[in-house]
């Protein structure tokens, strides 16, 4: 495994690795992708074995222009022009009929194929550059912590991958919303990145599928998913300011929403680390730091995680959509 930076040479020779088969980890706006050839269905498999990955389990492929959608579906289906004008590049995945080219690998043998165009200028400047396709899963095994730095793919992947391109932290933090357009009416199959509310401008009646699924359509719908290695809980709203019901230990950690809670936590002493999402209780400010804030309290410093849903707005859906599929099911 090499790490490169995101110079024009590096960019060059990142397009060229995928181009040949190998697996690069690319940055993107919500987390770091572990990139390959979509054409290559070996270089699939290689995906689906290095991740872990369950083969039902579906990719998103992801192009380097908008207009390159048809080369991967058939957009001519409801709302997908409004959508792809009013949000690509950007951080939605649309769910569209698929190209016959599309190997079966890569939709899990569905009719259907989920493609996006990042808005990452440097993720959309190596696909130009591989000349292909490029399917793109979270760049970690399968059911684990979503990456948001380099260094997160590093300690997660190593060797068994070919590239990392570091290009610092994602901003966003969670992966992509997820929406169907290949049925008649349109659903969200994950929260994600772009908020309901923005979808809701061009589609007013827009749903949002139950997250509790074991036959996914699309990537992260399976109940458990996104998981620390520590137990994480996740409690009712304002959950955190009662006594929590362990053994006072001092081993545990707590993740909070806005510095009121944040402070009252802190003087009881509870918890032996507070971690504030948003001092600001800003949805999108929690969502780019959820993943980090995970990486660095999954450590054999603590017993367990405690945090509690955030307001279901703007990007809090997607977090508490995290949080829920990563934690032991309190609520």
């Amino acid at each position: 495994m090499k790490i490169i930076g995101t110079n024009l040479e590096d960019i060059a020779v990142a397009g060229q690795a995928l181009r040949t088969g190998c697996l690069v980890a690319i940055p993107t706006e919500t987390v770091y992708g572990l990139a390959g050839n979509a054409r290559d269905v070996h270089t699939l498999a290689r995906i689906f074995a290095v991740k872990k990955r369950p083969i039902f389990d579906p990719l998103i492929i992801h192009i380097g222009d908008p207009f390159d959608v048809d080369v991967v579906a058939d957009s001519n289906v409801p709302f997908a022009k409004e959508i792809v004008e009013a949000f690509w590049p950007g951080p939605i995945t649309l769910i569209l009929p698929r190209r016959s080219w599309v190997p079966d690998l890569a939709t899990s043998g569905l009719d259907t194929v989920a493609v996006r165009c990042p808005s990452h200028d440097i993720a959309r400047a190596i696909i130009r550059k591989a000349g292909v396709p490029v399917a793109a899963p979270s760049a970690n095994p399968f059911g684990y912590l979503s990456p948001t730095r380099a260094n997160h793919v590093a300690r997660q992947l190593g060797d068994k991958i070919d590239f990392i391109v570091d290009g610092g932290s994602c901003l966003l933090g969670v992966e992509s919303t997820i929406l169907d357009l290949s049925i008649e009416q349109p659903v969200i199959l994950r929260p994600g990145g772009l908020s309901v509310e923005r979808i809701r401008s061009v589609i007013p009646d827009i749903r949002v599928l139950d997250r509790r699924t074991s036959n996914p359509k699309a990537p992260g719908q399976l109940p458990s998913h996104y998981a620390p290695s520590r137990p994480l809980y996740l409690l009712p709203t304002g959950s955190l300011a009662q006594k929590p019901p362990y053994p006072e230990d001092k081993s545990h950690a707590a993740i909070t929403f806005g510095s009121v809670t944040t402070q009252a936590l802190l003087r009881t002493n509870w918890y032996k680390t507070v971690v504030d999402l948003s001092p600001d209780a800003n949805t999108t400010e929690a969502a780019a730091a959820l993943f980090n804030t995970l990486h660095s309290l999954d450590t054999d410093e603590y017993n367990a995680i405690w945090t509690e849903r955030l307001p279901e707005e703007g990007l809090g859906l997607a977090v508490n959509d995290r949080l829920y599929k990563a934690s032991i099911k309190l609520v």
